[in-house]
């Protein structure tokens, strides 16, 4: 089987289409500096942190703000959004979701990211872009792929019911709660290990190949329909923060074609210290 939705370009068409007009690259990293030791011809930067989370509060910025960093990077109403970034492309998956979730229309994925264009030799640069600013239009979220703490703790008797999956994105190390961060990160605050229950631990890196490319429609349909996550049911992805968990709502929703898939953007900072929040934890201390 193909992937359902046409939402990946490849290196080699990017490669191709660097000065076509209505043609749009941005990248979006984890290291917030990487951009600036070099980046692909033409590609703004995005501030996963910075550009889109609120000063104040932990929340994101609203639809406006959203649109106006939109018309200040220059982009207009049917370009072609191709996001790229490092970390096979986990923070540029974030800035999927939360370009999609906002409204935004015509989004891809280079696939493989900043990891296989570095790989396979190609150029970058150091010189920043230029765009004219524009009034980009007005958005409109979309509350279906975003799922709030609440919700997701009613989703645990829709999961034991069976007509819901949760899918824990993060190590099996954080599943089990023998670390509340992922390796090599320090720990980020959280006051309890483990998980929600009724969750599935399907690692995100298990959707992708060495190169950082997803695997084949057919790879990731048995991947998940394996751990009971199959497409009639009502499924919520967490990690930490949300992160890998938008790679594996964008394998789902975007490329195996999932009708109803949430990404949970509090995932386990806010879950793993809330009060009330049921838990469970398989790892046992010798």
């Amino acid at each position: 089987m193909d992937y359902v939705k046409d939402v990946l370009v490849s290196t080699d068409w990017v490669a191709q289409n660097l000065n076509q007009e209505g043609v749009r690259l941005i990248e979006v990293d984890e290291d917030i500096l990487l951009y600036d030791t070099g980046h692909i011809q033409g590609a703004v930067k995005v501030d996963w942190q910075q550009d889109f989370w609120d000063p104040v509060m932990r929340e994101f910025i609203g639809p406006e703000e959203l649109q106006t960093l939109l018309g200040r990077l220059g982009l207009k109403e049917g370009d072609q959004i191709v996001l790229y970034g490092d970390k096979s492309n986990w923070w540029a998956a974030y800035a999927y979701w939360f370009l999609s979730y906002n409204g935004v229309q015509n989004l891809k994925l280079m696939n493989g990211g900043r990891q296989k264009w570095v790989a396979e030799g190609r150029e970058l640069t150091t010189d920043a872009p230029s765009f004219e600013a524009t009034q980009y239009p007005a958005l409109k979220r979309d509350e279906s792929l975003r799922a709030y703490r609440d919700e997701v703790k009613a989703h645990i008797e829709t999961v034991r019911s069976g007509g819901g999956a949760m899918v824990d994105v993060r190590s099996p190390d954080e599943f089990s709660g023998k670390v509340t961060h992922m390796p090599n990160y320090p720990q980020e605050g959280v006051l309890r290990g483990g998980h929600i229950p009724g969750a599935a631990n399907i690692p995100w890196a298990r959707a992708t190949n060495e190169d950082g490319t997803f695997k084949t429609a057919d790879e990731l349909k048995a991947l998940y329909e394996g751990e009971g996550v199959t497409p009639d049911k009502d499924v919520i992805a967490y990690c930490r923060i949300a992160e890998r968990s938008s790679h594996s709502w964008f394998v789902l929703r975007e490329l195996l074609g999932y009708p109803r898939v949430r990404n949970y953007d509090g995932s386990w900072t806010e879950w793993g210290n809330a009060v009330g929040m049921p838990i469970e934890k398989t790892y046992q201390e010798a």
